[in-house]
C-alpha cells in the first residue's frame, strides 16, 4: 500500500466513525428563482481564524463555484440565473484557459498540510487532487469526441436547456431568453470551429450519425415563425412562458415580437449554417466505428475505460466479464421460462417477448398516457417502501415526463435529469415514448426503479442535499458509481418482494442482460474492431430487445466510447462489497446502514467506495 492509499484509508475510517464534519466555511447561499443579479457566493467572507480543514473546504467550494460561474449553461442546470442571457464559450482559447486554471488550483490544494486536515476533508483533498490531475492529463484527449451526434450535442442541448431549464418568471428572464436566441450564431460558429479541428485530426463521426443530427436540427427550425404551420418548438415554449407573466399585454406582445425576430434572424441562419457544415462532414465520413481509428486510438480508449469504470480493468478483462454475465443471466431467464410454462428455447422466448401484443401499449396518446401513469404509480409505491431500505431520503420531488417531440426520435430509452441546486425544480424521469414498441411493459418496473427511486433520484438528489461536504462532491459524477447504483437499484426492489409478475422479473433480468452485453459490445467495437453490424447482431442474438433497441445502443457505443461499461462494472462492485459486509458482519449487517455508507458521502470512484465499505465493516463487525 502506497502513501496515498494509507492516507485515504485513514481518512475514510475516521470519516465513517465521526460522520461529515461541519463545513463552517461553506457560506454559499442556495439559489432560488431570483433575478440574475441576486446570486450571493459569499466567496470573499472568511472567518477571523480558520483551521486547515476550514481553509481547504473554503477553497474547494470557491473552486467549484468559480467553475459554475464560468459556465452560464451549467448555472441554468443548477437553477442559477446570473448569466442566463449567455452561452458557454467553446473555443480553443477557453479550453487552454481552463487547463491553466486546473494547474493553478492543483498548486493551491497541494499546499495544504494533510496532517492538519480532519478526515472527511482528507477524502475531499484526495478526490479534488485526482480530479484536477485527470483534467490536466485528459487535456490531450479533448478533441477525442463527437460534439454533434444522435445522442447529444449543441444542436439539441440548446433548445433542451431553453425549454427545460430557462424558466421565465419575470421580464428579465424573458429578455435573457431572447438574448440567448440571438447568441446562438456565435455559439454554433465556435462548435463548427471545433468540428474543423477534429476533422483535421481525422476525428470525424461515422456516416450513420449525420442524418440524425440534420433531422433533429431541422426539427428546431420547422413551424412558425420559420415557415407555415403550428408554432415551432422554441416559439411555442417562449409564448407559453410569457403568457403566464403578470405584466401588461403590450409588453408581452413586444417580447413575443422580439423573440420572433431573433428566431428568424439569428436561430434559423445559425442552424442552417450548422446543417451545411454537417453535410460537408458527412461526405468525408466513413463506416469505421471504433476509437481504434483515431490517432493513438488504443491509448485513448484505455484511458476512457479508466475514467469510466474508475478501475484498472483492461478491455479484454471487461469483455470477458461481460461474456460471463451474459451466460449467467441467460440461465436465470430459463428459470422464469419454466415458471411461466413456456414451451421452447430461450431464443423462442425472446421472440415471444418481442412480438406478443400483451406486452405493449398502443402507439397513441392513450397508450403513452397510460405508460406515464403506471410508471408514476410504480414510483409512488416504491416510495412507501423506502424506510425498509434507507435511513436518509431525498427532499427534492420527482416527476415523470415523456421525452419532448423535438428530440424523441434519437434520444435514449429513458434518462434522469437532476433537480435544481436549491431543490425548487424537481428531478425528472424521462421516458421515451416515441415508439411504444420500444417500451415493453415488462421493463416498465425496472426502468422506473433505475431512473427514479431507489435509483438515480435517490442517489443524485441525496448527494445534492448533503451537508458538511464541499459542492464538488455533491455535484460530481463518477459514471461507474452513479450508473452502478442505478443498475443495483433495479435489483433491490426484488429483494423486498416487488416484481410479483414473473414477466416483470424477466424484464429486470432483460435490462441487466442488456448492460452485460454492453461490456462485450463496447470493447468489441473499440478494442477488437467489430463493426456496427457485428454489435447489432450480438444484441439481437442475446437479448429479447427489439432490433431498433440494438441499433440505438450500438450507435451509442460508437459515439460514446467506454461510457456504457460503467453500469455493470459499478453494480458488480456494489454487490461484491455488500456480500463482503454481510459475510463479515453477520447478524450486525443492516441493509439501511450499508446503503447509507454508499450514499452519504456523495459520488466517489469505486476504489474509494470500497475503502468506505471496508472501514464500515472494520468499525462495526464483531471483533
Amino acid at each position: 500500500m502506497n502513501t496515498k492509499q494509507l492516507v485515504l484509508t485513514s481518512a475514510i475510517t475516521l470519516a465513517l466513525v465521526t460522520g461529515c464534519s461541519e463545513d463552517t466555511a461553506s457560506t454559499q447561499s442556495k439559489q432560488t428563482e431570483t433575478s440574475k443579479n441576486q446570486i450571493a457566493t459569499n466567496q470573499s467572507e472568511k472567518p477571523v481564524s480558520q483551521t486547515e480543514s476550514e481553509k481547504a473546504n473554503a477553497l474547494f467550494d470557491k473552486m467549484f463555484m468559480d467553475a459554475v460561474m464560468r459556465s452560464p449553461m451549467y448555472q441554468s442546470y443548477l437553477g442559477i440565473k446570473k448569466d442566463q442571457d449567455k452561452w458557454d464559450e467553446m473555443t480553443e482559447a477557453k479550453a487552454k484557459e481552463e487547463l491553466e486554471i486546473s494547474k493553478k488550483n492543483l498548486e493551491k490544494i497541494n499546499q495544504f498540510d494533510e496532517s492538519k486536515l480532519d478526515d472527511q476533508t482528507k477524502v475531499s483533498l484526495i478526490l479534488a487532487r485526482q480530479q484536477l490531475e485527470d483534467d490536466i492529463k485528459d487535456y490531450k484527449w479533448r478533441h477525442y469526441n463527437y460534439p454533434l451526434n444522435q445522442m447529444f450535442g449543441i444542436h439539441s442541448s440548446v433548445p433542451s436547456l431553453l425549454i427545460n431549464q430557462h424558466s421565465i418568471s419575470n421580464l428579465d428572464d424573458a429578455e435573457d431568453y431572447i438574448a440567448r436566441l440571438n447568441g446562438i450564431p456565435t455559439l454554433f460558429d465556435q462548435v463548427i470551429d471545433g468540428l474543423n479541428i477534429r476533422a483535421e485530426k481525422g476525428i470525424i463521426a461515422p456516416k450513420f450519425v449525420y442524418p440524425h443530427v440534420i433531422r433533429d436540427s431541422k426539427n428546431i427550425i420547422t413551424g412558425a415563425p420559420f415557415n407555415d404551420g403550428e408554432d415551432s418548438t422554441l416559439f411555442a415554449d417562449f409564448k407559453n412562458k410569457v403568457s403566464q407573466l403578470e405584466i401588461d399585454q403590450q409588453i408581452k406582445d413586444k417580447l413575443i415580437s422580439d423573440a420572433k425576430v431573433a428566431l428568424v434572424n439569428s436561430v434559423m441562419p445559425a442552424y442552417n449554417t450548422l446543417i451545411d457544415r454537417v453535410k460537408t462532414l458527412a461526405d468525408r465520413a466513413t463506416t469505421k466505428d471504433g476509437a481504434w481509428k483515431f490517432p493513438e486510438g488504443e491509448a485513448y480508449y484505455n484511458r476512457a475505460l479508466q475514467n469510466t469504470t474508475t478501475t484498472d480493468l483492461t478491455a479484454e478483462e471487461i469483455h470477458q466479464i461481460g461474456l460471463d454475465e451474459v451466460a449467467r443471466i441467460h440461465d436465470e431467464m430459463r428459470k422464469i421460462m419454466k415458471q411461466v410454462k413456456f414451451d421452447g428455447d430461450l431464443q423462442a422466448f425472446f421472440e415471444y417477448m418481442r412480438t406478443n401484443e400483451r406486452f405493449y401499449y398502443n402507439n397513441d396518446k392513450a397508450g403513452r398516457e397510460r405508460y406515464l401513469s403506471e410508471a408514476t404509480q410504480l414510483i409512488d409505491n416504491m416510495k412507501t417502501r423506502l424506510d425498509e431500505l434507507f435511513i436518509v431520503k431525498p427532499k427534492a420531488g420527482l416527476t415523470v415526463k415523456a421525452v419532448e417531440a423535438f428530440r424523441e426520435k434519437s434520444a435514449g430509452k429513458a434518462f434522469y435529469q437532476q433537480p435544481s441546486m436549491d431543490g425548487t425544480r424537481p428531478g425528472t424521469y424521462y421516458a421515451n415514448l416515441y415508439d411504444m414498441g420500444d417500451m415493453p411493459t415488462y421493463q416498465m418496473e425496472a426502468l422506473a426503479y433505475h431512473e427514479g427511486v431507489p435509483g438515480h433520484h435517490m442517489q443524485i438528489a441525496i448527494a445534492q442535499e448533503l451537508e458538511g461536504i464541499p459542492k464538488f462532491r455533491k455535484f460530481g459524477r463518477y459514471t461507474a458509481y452513479t450508473e452502478g447504483w442505478g443498475l443495483y437499484s433495479e435489483l433491490v426492489p426484488k429483494e423486498i418482494g416487488l416484481y410479483q409478475d414473473p414477466y416483470s422479473d424477466f424484464g429486470r433480468l432483460a435490462m441487466e442482460l442488456w448492460r452485460a452485453c454492453r461490456l462485450v459490445v463496447d470493447t468489441g467495437i473499440h478494442a477488437m474492431k467489430w463493426d456496427r453490424q457485428q454489435g447489432i447482431d450480438y444484441y439481437v442474438a442475446n437479448t429479447p430487445n427489439p432490433k431498433p433497441d440494438a441499433v440505438k445502443m450500438v450507435e451509442r457505443h460508437i459515439v460514446m466510447p467506454s461510457q456504457a461499461t460503467a453500469y455493470k462494472i459499478g453494480m458488480l462492485k456494489i454487490l461484491e462489497l455488500r456480500e463482503k459486509a454481510k459475510t463479515q458482519m453477520g447478524d450486525q449487517f443492516d441493509i439501511r446502514q450499508f446503503h447509507d455508507v454508499v450514499l452519504k458521502n456523495g459520488p466517489v470512484p469505486l476504489n474509494v467506495l470500497e475503502q468506505f465499505v471496508n472501514d464500515y465493516i472494520n468499525t462495526a463487525a464483531p471483533q
